[in-house]
């Protein structure tokens, strides 16, 4: 439970966010304040703050002492303004993509998980991010047509080792490709939309090519790119397309978070559309964004047991580290995208031992007031019910935002200007 200062209920923000938090001290010191302003801020429901288990302290969440101040420095001119903008800030980019508001996430107007819940096709809604149309009936990509490559996947499998992770193995693809097609240079949008088709079936077959570059041949002959993640995988249940599919629109798109801004500003420098997918998909890479993914099966891996949750959770909190993939700084009423992806998960193989675990990770937060659990849980949850190996998580977030990506990169360049802040000297500290 969320409380005010002085311990009553704060029904507003039930959820605090998974950051890290500050005793009361070190808020009022960031916030430049005395703690009785910091509690006045709480009251007013601009801070949040958690009890402190086995104490009668609060401590508090540093994203809002963050947010709180970068309004607060607002007030001293344009920089400040921009500076606090490029971090949770207000939009810097005018985008047409995709909206996030209290009623939740939508694409191009359209309720992102009513889209995902109601089947449409990944590919439909790839076509409603790039041309603000959703389809009447199932868009149909056909499989990359039989082209000179600059690699086949048993000697791209040669150059990587088989443990390397499947977006690592993604990520030295889209090079390869791009080097193959010299007319990628100032396309078009129509001959660019038919490039991402294209480049995005083969990134939905190649994410076996390090461990298994047999099956990239037949999951390119799939209809959907979810089919073919689901042969590239060599996935069982019966439904894992259509569950893949599910995971991979809700993935879409999320306005401008870090690998997407990185493709926009890739584009604005006029970079092919390779390049662009490229630099978000280094983004991606980052243990900040989708590495959260790789945490949370890491955290599963140490609990091990559901009897083990409670004891490794606790565990965690007392020590003052940060339980991973809890809370959305966007979403103060717990992140829409995953309730769908977690029902999904259990209608498959509740009895699956990490799919166990994670409901009782979850039940362990939930029983001691924390916020729900964000995508990062769904979609690692999802894949454990599948039976997909480590890192699919990763890839069915990183693979569905390439849709996202694709729809920046065209609005980027229609928008036409360059993307260049301006750096705000200050003195480096003396060492």
């Amino acid at each position: 439970m969320v409380r005010r200062a002085g311990g009553r209920s704060q029904s507003r923000f039930d959820h605090p966010v998974e950051e890290e938090l500050l005793r009361a001290e070190e808020a009022a010191a960031l916030l430049g304040v005395k703690r009785a302003t910091l509690y006045t801020y709480v009251s007013r429901g601009l801070v949040r703050c958690v009890p402190e288990k086995g104490t009668k302290e609060n401590r508090y969440l540093r994203a809002d002492v963050e947010r709180l101040k970068t309004r607060h420095d607002a007030r001293a001119g344009h920089a400040a303004v921009a500076s606090g903008a490029l971090r949770w800030g207000e939009p810097v980019i005018d985008s047409s993509v995709s909206r996030i508001s209290e009623e939740g996430l939508a694409y191009r107007g359209h309720d992102a998980v009513a889209l995902a819940t109601r089947g449409h096709r990944f590919e439909d809604v790839a076509e409603l991010l790039w041309t603000g149309h959703l389809p009447r009936e199932p868009t149909a990509w056909p499989a990359p047509e039989a082209q000179p490559s600059p690699v086949t996947p048993t000697a791209l499998a040669a150059m990587l080792p088989r443990d390397t992770p499947p977006l690592s193995a993604l990520a030295a693809l889209v090079p390869l490709l791009a080097a193959n097609d010299a007319g990628r240079f100032a396309a078009p949008v129509e001959q660019d939309m038919l490039r991402a088709r294209r480049l995005i079936r083969h990134l939905g077959a190649w994410v076996c090519v390090a461990q298994a570059p047999g099956r990239v041949a037949r999951a390119l002959k799939e209809p959907t790119v979810a089919a073919s993640l689901a042969t590239a995988w060599d996935a069982k249940p019966k439904r894992t397309a259509e569950l893949i599919n599910l995971a991979l629109v809700l993935c879409a798109d999320h306005e401008l978070n870090t690998s997407t801004f990185a493709a926009r500003v890739t584009a604005s420098s006029g970079a092919d559309l390779y390049a662009c997918i490229s630099a978000a998909l280094a983004a991606i890479s980052g243990h900040r964004h989708g590495g959260a993914c790789d945490r949370v099966e890491a955290l599963i891996a140490e609990v091990g047991r559901p009897e083990r949750a409670a004891q490794v959770v606790h565990g965690r909190l007392r020590r003052g580290e940060a339980v991973t993939g809890f809370g959305h700084r966007l979403y103060l009423k717990g992140d829409p995208r995953t309730p769908p992806l977690v029902a999904a998960a259990l209608s498959v193989k509740p009895e699956a031992p990490r799919v166990r675990v994670a409901r009782a990770v979850m039940d362990t937060m939930r029983d001691a007031g924390h916020p729900p659990p964000s995508l990062d849980w769904g979609l690692v949850m999802l894949a454990d019910a599948l039976g997909l190996p480590s890192g699919a998580a990763t890839v069915l977030f990183s693979l569905g935002r390439t849709a996202g990506w694709v729809a920046h990169v065209l609005e980027q360049r229609e928008q036409g200007h360059l993307l260049r802040p301006r750096a705000r000297y200050v003195e480096a500290p003396a060492r």
